[in-house]
């Protein structure tokens, strides 16, 4: 049920950097105030939103959010939907990266469209439920092991996409893995999704024979089509694996700033300073934007090494001072390359905050901003943000101090998208009451 007009008093906006409450109102969707609050407002005819259940709150237009903190909807810019919630059937017993990727692959064909296509939706609706708006997915497509095998998988997330896109929006980049054996079929495989309805081009060349031919490849893909691109990018321990460099070239030449993005940059943290310095100052010139996954790499990296031990986090601090846009994300979710995690940005931005040493009352808006507006820059989220005009996407968070996000995890949550309320949970005293949501239709 869509509420043509909402008004919510007392809210807390952390990204707006100020102590003030706010009142703000939507109409069809969209924001059409956003007000500073003198004081407290005190109004009988604003009820308060903990008091009300799910049906409740979708048919109330008047809401006190009694300081409640406010984001706009939550932008996962790097995960695995298909991969998710695969554990039980493929496992890691050394952990690491490689057997992760040989024991799915070894696994693949087993899995019908149904089981990828249950699982995307799976993982989306929950990602939803704790307050994303906007997840960009890369998918497995293993050409090498037959066209029919890697389509189904194609064919799965668009048919997830349109299932949950009531609730959320997906964007897809397929890892196309260049090997000159299969280029041929590559090519043609990877043009036929582009037409299909797939976002862009992905990859991991760092895993490549050759790299920067992999890179090349890539570009001139992106380029045929005009769509952006996101790689997977020296995902090792190894501080010489600087296939970035290569990528900055090719963004710079072929005039992709703003379009192009590195997922994980583990060596970046291996490395010598200097000379991650001068990498990061590369890719803020050319336009590239990185992506950090703390959970996964936390998780998969430095597992040959004993004593002082590597933990694959990319310079988070360095990229933001940097110049460079940096989101943190999900990435893996209860699968052989990472057996935890629920979708919950939140809980994601504390790993970050832990990784990254950014625990200091002022780093925990930058935080939240790799969370939010970062992602939605990086994805390319048009009208993004709690401000007159753009669409009403965002969540509520039972909390009232920015540290207390991450200090407290809340698990109420009230998640407002596609004009309407799409999932409310509420922890009371007596335990947390079971999430409610619409129809995913």
């Amino acid at each position: 049920m869509q509420t043509e007009m909402l008004e919510m008093i007392n809210v807390k906006l952390p990204l707006e950097q100020c102590s003030d409450l706010f009142t703000v109102k939507a109409r069809g969707g969209r924001w059409t105030a956003v007000d500073r609050q003198e004081g407290v407002i005190f109004s009988s005819e604003h009820l308060p939103i903990q008091a009300l259940s799910f049906d409740e709150l979708k048919t109330t237009v008047l809401l006190n959010l009694e300081g409640k903190v406010m984001l706009p909807g939550f932008v996962d810019a790097h995960m695995h939907l298909d991969k998710a919630y695969s554990l039980p059937f493929v496992r890691n017993k050394s952990g690491t990266l490689l057997e992760a990727i040989e024991n799915y692959r070894a696994v693949s064909p087993a899995f019908t469209k149904e089981i990828i296509r249950d699982r995307i939706v799976k993982a989306a609706l929950s990602s939803a439920s704790f307050g994303s708006a906007v997840l960009r997915s890369h998918l497995d497509v293993p050409v090498h092991l037959g066209r029919d095998i890697a389509m189904r998988t194609i064919e799965a997330a668009l048919e997830a996409r349109e299932m949950v896109g009531g609730m959320v929006d997906i964007q897809y980049f397929p890892m196309f893995f260049y090997d000159p054996a299969y280029e041929r079929e590559l090519t043609e495989f990877a043009f036929e999704t582009l037409l299909m309805g797939i976002d862009g081009v992905g990859g991991a060349p760092h895993l490549s024979p050759n790299p920067e031919t992999n890179i090349g490849w890539a570009f001139r893909l992106a380029q045929r089509f005009d769509k952006p691109i996101d790689l997977h990018s020296d995902e090792s321990d190894n501080p010489d694996t600087k296939t970035i460099d290569i990528y900055c070239d090719y963004v710079k030449a072929g005039g992709y700033g703003g379009r192009a993005t590195a997922g994980h940059l583990c060596s970046l943290s291996a490395m010598e300073h200097g000379e991650a310095e001068r990498l990061i100052a590369k890719m803020a010139d050319a336009g590239v934007a990185a992506v950090t996954l703390p959970a996964v790499n936390l998780y998969l990296q430095g597992r040959g090494d004993r004593g002082n031990v590597r933990r694959g986090v990319t310079r988070v601090r360095e990229l933001t001072e940097g110049g460079v846009p940096i989101a943190a994300a999900s990435d893996n979710i209860q699968d052989p390359f990472h057996p935890f995690g629920r979708g919950d940005l939140l809980q994601i931005g504390l790993m970050t905050a832990y990784a990254a040493h950014l625990a200091k009352e002022e780093d925990i808006v930058t935080v939240l901003r790799m969370l939010t507006s970062n992602p939605a820059t990086i994805t390319g989220v048009k009208q993004y943000g709690i401000a007159a005009g753009n669409p009403a996407s965002f969540v509520v968070l039972d909390a009232r101090l920015e540290e207390e996000l991450f200090q407290e995890l809340p698990s109420s949550r009230w998640v407002y998208n596609k004009s309407k309320w799409t999932f409310a949970s509420k922890l009371s005293r007596f335990g947390l009451e079971p999430s409610l949501s619409g129809s995913p239709a």
